[in-house]
Order: structure tokens, then C-alpha cells, then sequence
């Protein structure tokens, strides 16, 4: 049954609904996520906040996200893949929502909601691209699985033009109220998403799986074979992670040090671009816009290379790239050239490496995982890796010293160290696809399946 969508020449109508669905979920979520970038850039000074109070509203969501990939994901594999995908939506939006009520020097209750919002997003990254990946054929799932994160971005960017454009109008806590708006997208996902038939097949719903591949494809479902009634197979324990040491091992070093450079410099950076460059944070906001287009650049390279170049000299570029321009950016801080600040320069440069490159990382994340353990596996990398979204924006301000109340002088000094650090984990996010990676490239989800149960041990 599923050698007929390996066969298929194109996408159906339907088969585009599923991928514009997770395409749309992932563009919301990391709107939500990085509201709290922007809005520092607002309150950090007004509210006196040092070093540690800021980092710990920004490691929050980290905390959260980690919590929720591992949960979100254990339950994908579970009980199915399209009510998370619903309900991981509702979780980040609502919490988003609540954040509107802060009250003025409230970060402790910014930092508990943050962390709530982390724990749906941390969930919906989780399930979306494997859905997606179980609907394509094999040929097309390396570029499909990473056009799925190239708009992530764009989130991002459009966070970014509400708190240019509109903070005047709405204020800071308005920016916070808008993240309520994709719980609506939950009606769109249930017209459009059916169950993944890998997922029905493994728990021995064939005439489910028969008709939800058939709705993907666009025939009737007699049309395509019959396959064999099976018994569900038995839901293995979280330890059968480890029977793959291969899967384990690259699939966390990457995610942990792509998410530690990633979101470490992305959280700071518009804070970063007012103290260093002494501009206004609505202005600053604008000059992360450039970053997030360079991240989208990225991210469509990078996807056209999962097939053009396969998934493991990919990832090597990705993650030595970015060790090389963060490199660059901490050395030449302070330089100019022709009054453009190399610093933001050589940010935008980097996101074309550490934010491009999830679009090789995401998805590998769940190729690397047999069907039974596809999400779960997942989730746990997601979530191993969300310790980035904690010690990269600690790690930074631990090196300014967090008792230190922010000023330019103490910024500048930390700047060198701090990515030095960054440059580090992006080298290390190279290393995991060089000494662990293996392709797969152009493998249906069955040969992958087979080759990893031939690999794992006998239980």
C-alpha cells in the first residue's frame, strides 16, 4: 500500500493541505516563542532587570519546551499524531493569551506563563513534521520535511514587525494578546489533517490507514491494496531509545548544540543590537528582520540540499558554518565598514547557518527513529536539545555576571566569551553529523524501519 505513494510523481491537493497545516502550526507557534525577545527589549530597562532576571525569563520557555517535547511526543506515538497536533496548538496560545495580565515588574509571572507556552511549542514541533513526513513520498520528504520549517522564520519576523509597528498602538502587553489568535487554527487542522496511516498501521487499524492514505492520494480507497490485518504492535518502553546508540547519539549532540547557538543569540539579539549599536528597540526590531530573512534564505537552501547533497553533508555544513561565522562575529564586534556595523552583519550572515539549518535538523530528527518510536524519539532529542533554550541565554548572561545590571560597557566586554561559546556548541552540532551521521536520504519510511531493526539488538 505505502509503494503507491513512493510512486507517486506529485503531491495531491491533499497531500498540500497536510503540509500548509504544519507549515502554518510552525509559522504560529515561533511567533509565540519569540514575542519574549522583543518585549525584553522593552522592559529590561524600565523594570531594572539584571542579567539573571532577564535570563530567567527567557530560559523559561526552554524549561517548558524541554517538558513538553518529551511529554507531547511520547503521547504522539500513543495515541496519534493529529489530536496533538491540535491540542499542543491550544496549550501555546492560550498561555500566550495570559500573558496579557502581567503586571508591571511581574517577571516572575512572565517567566511561569513563558513557561507554559514553551510546553506547547516544545510538544507541536514534535508531531507536525513527522505527520508530514508519513504523507510524502520518500524522494521529496528531504525537501518537503524542510520546507515545512522554512517559514518558521517568518514567525519570527512577523513578531518582530508587530513590536516595530505596533507597540505604540497596543502596547507591549497587546503584542501578547494577539498570540491567542492561532488557537483558532485548531478548526483549520481538523478539516484538513487526517490521522497518519504509519501511525494506524502500527496500531493495527488497516481500514483506517487504507482510507487516510487513499484521502492523501485522492482515490478511492479499493483502489489500493488491501494490507494484511495485523495486531497492534505493543507500545515499547522509553528505554528502547536506546537499542539505537547511532539514532541517539546524533540526533542529540545536533539538536543540543544547533538549539544552544540558535536560540542563545536569537533571544538576546535585539537587546544585543540596542546596548551595542545604541539604537531603539523598536529599531533594533527592525534590524532582526534582516536576521529572520537570512534565516529563511537558509532554510530554503538547506532544504534543497537534504536531497541535492543528502542529509549528513548537510548538517556538517550547517553546524562547521555557523562555528566559523559566530566565530567571526564575537572577533570583530566593534568593527565597522562603511558605517555597517559588522557585528549585525555577521548575525545575519550566521542565521543562514544555525537557524537555516534546522531545516536538516528538524527533520532528521525523526527520520533517524523507527515508525514505533518516530515521535517519542524525537521528543526526546527536541527535547535534550531545549537545554540550549536554557544554557543559551544563561550561558551569556552568566558570563556578563548576573548580578550585574545590564549597561553597554558590561555587554561589550562579554561579547568575545560568549561567542566563543556559541561557536562551540555550532561546532559541536558538526561533529555529531560527521562521527554519527548516516543518510537517509531517499529511503522510504519501510527501508529505513528495516535497516534500524536490523541494527538494533536482539531483545
Amino acid at each position: 500500500m505505502f509503494d503507491r505513494l513512493d510512486r507517486a510523481k506529485r503531491l495531491t491537493v491533499n497531500q498540500c493541505k497536510i503540509i500548509a497545516a504544519a507549515i502554518i502550526g510552525d509559522m504560529l507557534e515561533f511567533f509565540d516563542y519569540y514575542l519574549i525577545g522583543f518585549v525584553l527589549a522593552f522592559i529590561i530597562k524600565p523594570w531594572h532587570l539584571t542579567f539573571g532576571q532577564s535570563g530567567v525569563i527567557l530560559l523559561s520557555s526552554g524549561v517548558g519546551a524541554i517538558m513538553g517535547s518529551v511529554i507531547w511526543g511520547r503521547i504522539a506515538d500513543l495515541w496519534g499524531r493529529r489530536s496533538v497536533f491540535m491540542w499542543t496548538i491550544v496549550n501555546f496560545s492560550l498561555a500566550s493569551g495570559a500573558l496579557y495580565f502581567t503586571p508591571d515588574n511581574g517577571w516572575v509571572f512572565l517567566s511561569v506563563m513563558r513557561f507554559f507556552v514553551g510546553f506547547g511549542v516544545g510538544g507541536l514541533y514534535c508531531v507536525d513534521l513527522p505527520l508530514v513526513q508519513e504523507f510524502v513520498p520518500a524522494r521529496m520528504r528531504g525537501f518537503i520535511g524542510g520546507l515545512v520549517t522554512v517559514f518558521i522564520p517568518l514567525g519570527v519576523m512577523i513578531a518582530s514587525s508587530f513590536a516595530a509597528f505596533a507597540t505604540e498602538t497596543i502596547g507591549w502587553r497587546g503584542l501578547f494578546l494577539v498570540g491567542v489568535v492561532p488557537a483558532f487554527f485548531t478548526l483549520l487542522v481538523r478539516a484538513w489533517v487526517p490521522e497518519s496511516p504509519h501511525w494506524l498501521m502500527a496500531r493495527g487499524r488497516t481500514d483506517e490507514a487504507r482510507r487516510s492514505l487513499a484521502w492523501a492520494l485522492r482515490v478511492p480507497p479499493e483502489t489500493l491494496p488491501q494490507p494484511p490485518a495485523t495486531e497492534p504492535e505493543p507500545h515499547p518502553p522509553w528505554s528502547d531509545l536506546f537499542r539505537y546508540p547511532k539514532s541517539l547519539a546524533v540526533s542529540f549532540m545536533a539538536s543540543i548544540g544547533a538549539q544552544t547557538a540558535s536560540y542563545g543569540i536569537g533571544l538576546w539579539a535585539p537587546t544585543l543590537f540596542v546596548l551595542q549599536l545604541g539604537v531603539t528597540p523598536a529599531y533594533a526590531a527592525y534590524l532582526f528582520l534582516w536576521v529572520k530573512l537570512s534565516g529563511i534564505a537558509g532554510r530554503i537552501s538547506f532544504a534543497w540540499l537534504a536531497d541535492g547533497i543528502g542529509r549528513r553533508n548537510a548538517g556538517m555544513l550547517a553546524g562547521f558554518g555557523g562555528a566559523v561565522v559566530i566565530a567571526a562575529a564575537g572577533v570583530l564586534h566593534n568593527e565597522y565598514i562603511a558605517g555597517i556595523s559588522l557585528f549585525w552583519l555577521l548575525i545575519v550572515a550566521g542565521d543562514f547557518f544555525y537557524d537555516g539549518g534546522f531545516a536538516i535538523i528538524g527533520p532528521y530528527l525523526s527520520e533517524v527513529w523507527p515508525t514505533r518510536l518516530r515521535t517519542t524519539g524525537m521528543g526526546a532529542a527536541y527535547g535534550f536539545g531545549g537545554l540550549g533554550k536554557i544554557i543559551g541565554p544563561l550561558g551569556l548572561a552568566m558570563i556578563v555576571g548576573t548580578s550585574d545590571v545590564i549597561t553597554p560597557k558590561a555587554t561589550l566586554d562579554a561579547i568575545g566569551p560568549s561567542f566563543a561559546y556559541f561557536t562551540a556548541w555550532m561546532a559541536l552540532c558538526g561533529c555529531a553529523f560527521l562521527f554519527f551521521g548516516f543518510e537517509t536520504g531517499k529511503r522510504s519510511i519501510a527501508q529505513i524501519d528495516g535497516a534500524l531493526a536490523k541494527e538494533a539488538p536482539a531483545e
